[in-house]
């Protein structure tokens, strides 16, 4: 039986891994409304593959409730799903950092989410699987 807690070892608080994502060298995806920003992280913080945070932009959502809402979706569609991702990921690879950016202007519906982030985990496998392979 998979695990879907979402604990805390998988939740990416560092500030410099945080900055490290959007230098030079970190990888993107998109799937409406969602945008996956990623990249290996130099030093394991926890024993889990993927350190993982969402972001939702204050300029799209002015009301806080609103963000968060948002940032609830995000993180319950990824817990539900997060078992196909470390399925597919090799048991000694690097852990990776991963930020999901939402860019949608309205408020979503779950299935809306859960459909796009189905999509993104595909296309992330699809995109680190080729990767491997090839370097």
């Amino acid at each position: 039986m998979n695990n879907f807690r979402f604990q805390r070892g998988e939740r990416l608080k560092s500030r410099k891994e945080l900055e490290r994502l959007f230098e030079p060298g970190g990888s993107a995806l998109m799937q409406y409304p969602l945008r996956l920003v990623w990249r290996p992280v130099e030093e394991a913080r926890s024993s889990f593959p993927i350190q993982f945070t969402v972001s939702v932009s204050k300029r799209r959502f002015k009301h806080a409730v609103d963000r968060n809402r948002v940032k609830r979706l995000v993180r319950e569609a990824y817990r539900l799903r997060k078992h196909e991702l470390y399925d597919a990921l090799p048991e000694e690879g690097p852990q990776l950092a991963w930020m999901i950016i939402f860019i949608g202007k309205e408020l979503p519906e779950y299935a809306k989410v859960d459909k796009a982030m189905r999509k993104l985990i595909a296309k992330f496998i699809k995109q680190y699987s080729l990767s491997q392979t090839n370097g």
